[in-house]
């Protein structure tokens, strides 16, 4: 008797926690769908010791602009057709297709966790914070993606890649603020060295 009353309280239990990681999952989706912009001070950092920070700009749909601070000369321009990739000390730019940036996911007006192209691998949730990490089903060469969220508020705070080096390069949202206008000029590339570049280092 006692050994089927541990057996049913270990299913309603794991019943209990699949439940709340539904409901849990159910707001990271609403979150993000219904996020319209978002600006911060963005910090990057890789697992080989590289460091950087910069000014990260999303308008949905899948506009981005990330200005990284001196001394990393890049500049990094989502304009809805390609992702530009700006290396300022060479003056060289790479256009590069969205499928291949696992964060570009978050640039979508519709985002699906879950579903037959991208899976949830890992989920974990404490008391301050949430994270959820999917794979995609054709990734190609694209890796899996960390998602890391405050609780209280939801809010997004982090997400984590692994390139095809295998470095994991993890970028740290900062003064965030989000759904407020941002004008498409933002998200526009003109291919002049060191002219489309505003954001400081703080000192």
């Amino acid at each position: 008797m006692r050994k089927y009353v541990a057996f049913l309280c270990i299913m309603l239990f794991s019943f209990d926690a699949k439940t709340q990681s539904i409901e849990n999952i159910q707001k990271i989706e609403n979150y993000l769908n219904n996020m319209k912009s978002l600006e911060a001070t963005f910090v990057q950092m890789a697992s080989n010791g590289a460091t950087a920070e910069g000014r990260l700009f999303i308008k949905k749909p899948n506009k981005i602009r990330m200005e990284y601070a001196e001394p990393t000369n890049v500049l990094i321009v989502g304009d809805g057709d390609f992702i530009i990739y700006n290396d300022l000390d060479l003056d060289q730019v790479t256009h590069i297709d969205y499928s291949d940036i696992p964060a570009s996911m978050i640039l979508s007006n519709q985002i699906k966790i879950d579903n037959d192209k991208i899976k949830i691998i890992d989920f974990y949730q404490d008391s301050g914070s949430t994270s959820i990490t999917l794979d995609y089903t054709e990734k190609g060469d694209i890796g899996p993606i960390t998602l890391v969220f405050s609780n209280n508020p939801l809010e997004l705070k982090q997400w984590k890649i692994v390139d095809p080096q295998s470095v994991e390069v993890s970028v740290s949202l900062y003064d965030a603020k989000k759904d407020f206008e941002l004008n498409d000029n933002v998200f526009k590339f003109k291919n002049k060295k060191n002219s489309s570049r505003n954001f400081k280092k703080k000192k």
